[in-house]
C-alpha cells in the first residue's frame, strides 16, 4: 500500500489538466497492485494467489510505463522518481 500512497503523493503535484490522464492512470495503476496482492491473498488456494500476484506485476509494469511517460513528457522530474 506504500506504494499506491507515494503514487497518490506524487501525482497530486502534477498539473490540473493530467487529472483524467496520466493522474488517474497512476493512480489506478498502484491501487490495482495492492489490490491483487490482497485479493490473492484472501483465497485459499495457492494458485489463486500467485495468479493475482501475476496480475499485480502486470499491474506494476503498466505503472512503471506510466511514471517514465510522466517523465518524458515533462509532468514529473525523473528525480523525483529515483526516490
Amino acid at each position: 500500500m506504500d506504494l499506491a500512497v507515494g503514487c497518490y503523493e506524487l501525482t497530486r503535484r502534477f498539473p490540473r489538466d493530467e487529472m483524467f490522464g496520466l493522474t488517474s492512470q497512476i493512480r489506478r495503476a498502484s491501487t490495482s497492485v495492492a489490490a491483487n496482492i490482497a485479493e490473492g491473498h484472501g483465497r485459499d488456494a495457492t494458485g489463486f494467489y500467485i495468479q493475482h500476484l501475476k496480475f499485480a506485476q502486470g499491474s506494476l509494469k503498466e505503472l512503471e510505463t506510466h511514471l517514465i511517460l510522466s517523465s518524458r513528457v515533462g509532468v514529473c522530474p525523473m528525480g523525483i522518481l529515483s526516490r
